[in-house]
Parts: C-alpha cells; sequence; structure tokens
C-alpha cells in the first residue's frame, strides 16, 4: 500500500444474518453521521462458501478492489469463563485453507473497550467451522489454541487476500459460550445483548479504519 493509504480506501463490513446487517446500517442518526465515505455493509449469507461468493461478488465492484475489509457478527466463545456480550478480536483468522493475519489489532481492542464500557474484549485466533459447533467439539477447538468460532470470518477474510493486499480484521460478538450454550440458532434472534453491543461499537470499526488513511512511519 505504500507509505500512504488511499484517502478514498472504501470500508466493507461483510456480516451473514439480517439482525447483524441491521445492527450495522448505521447505528443510529449519530452513527450515521460518523459513517466513512465509501462504508458498505455487505450480508453474505451463512457459511463459508456463502461468504466466499459474496466477497468475490462485492469485491469486484468498481471502486472496490482496494476495500478493507471487516468480518463481524455473532460467534460462540471457546474460552472458559466467557459470557454473552464479550468481544472477540482476532489477530488471525483460520480455515482449512491456511491462516490470514489481521491488521491493527491492538488499536481495534481499544477502539471497542471505549465504544461499548464494561464489556470484556478478548485477542487471539479465531477458527471456521461450516456448522454450529456444540459440546466435545468446542473443547477440541479451544486445544488448538483458538478462542472463538464462526462459519464465515475466516471464509471472508481468505477471500479478500487472495490475490490482493488489503486491510483485513474480525470482530465478533460472544453469544455462545462454553457456560453458556444455546439451544438453537435461533435464540440469537432475540438479541438479549449482542444486537446492542454490535450496534454500539460501530464507532470503534470507523476508528480503525482511519488509523488506515494515516501515514505509515
Amino acid at each position: 500500500m505504500g507509505d500512504r493509504a488511499d484517502p478514498a480506501l472504501p470500508l466493507l463490513v461483510a456480516c451473514a444474518l439480517r439482525i447483524e446487517r441491521a445492527a450495522l446500517r448505521g447505528g443510529g442518526e449519530r452513527g450515521a453521521r460518523r459513517a466513512p465515505k465509501g462504508y458498505t455493509v455487505l450480508r453474505t449469507g451463512m457459511g463459508p462458501r456463502a461468504a466466499e461468493r459474496a466477497l468475490d461478488r462485492a469485491l469486484a465492484e468498481p471502486g472496490m478492489g482496494e476495500a478493507a475489509v471487516l468480518a463481524t457478527g455473532f460467534c460462540a466463545g471457546l474460552a472458559p469463563g466467557m459470557s454473552p456480550g464479550d468481544l472477540i478480536v482476532a489477530e488471525e483468522t483460520r480455515d482449512p485453507r491456511g491462516t490470514v493475519p489481521c491488521d491493527g489489532t491492538a488499536l481495534l481492542a481499544e477502539a471497542l473497550a471505549r465504544a461499548a464500557p464494561g464489556r470484556t474484549v478478548h485477542l487471539g485466533a479465531l477458527t471456521g467451522s461450516d456448522h454450529v459447533v456444540r459440546g466435545q467439539e468446542r473443547a477440541q477447538l479451544r486445544a488448538t489454541g483458538a478462542i472463538g468460532v464462526d462459519m464465515e470470518s475466516a471464509a471472508t477474510l481468505w477471500t479478500a487476500t487472495r490475490g490482493a493486499s488489503r486491510p483485513v480484521a474480525a470482530v465478533r460478538v460472544v453469544v455462545d459460550a462454553p457456560e453458556h450454550e444455546l439451544v438453537r440458532i435461533g435464540t440469537v434472534r432475540g438479541g438479549i445483548s449482542a444486537f446492542r453491543v454490535l450496534r454500539a461499537v460501530l464507532p470503534a470499526f470507523y476508528d480503525w479504519h482511519r488509523s488506515l488513511l494515516l501515514p505509515r512511519r
């Protein structure tokens, strides 16, 4: 990207669910005023294949070739002690195809802590799955060193960086944790605290995007 990021660098925020997209579309009037130029919310649909297809189409649109990509939404936490409403900042995402390192993770974690005071922010590896993870499989994934799992983040960032150099990040809100396992995925629709947390942290995404526009030293 050279010494300075493109001042017109778009921000593409990808999520899977309608409720996630609703939280990300503006965050209210104040959030809409703060949204950067070129801010786009992409609903990919559920699962890694849907995420890959949607990203390919979106990044092929005019002006999106160098867009920064941030994957977000809900996830399952893997670490003991996690609670619904906690936030995970991926230092890297993993899937069977490999690992994608994320950009600006420390700054992003600090911005999230400001945007959602009282919420715990965890940094670590976010792993991908093609299904909802339950029971013993959660412990098996934890043993690999991952702290969270979802179905789209790894595929999203893998697709975003395939054959291209662009800033990428992933932020997930925990809705399902070892001591708080969901009975069914439909429970997410209730939102509980997850919707409010996701909506509240939009300013942190904007801060991360602005940091990409600063001169590199």
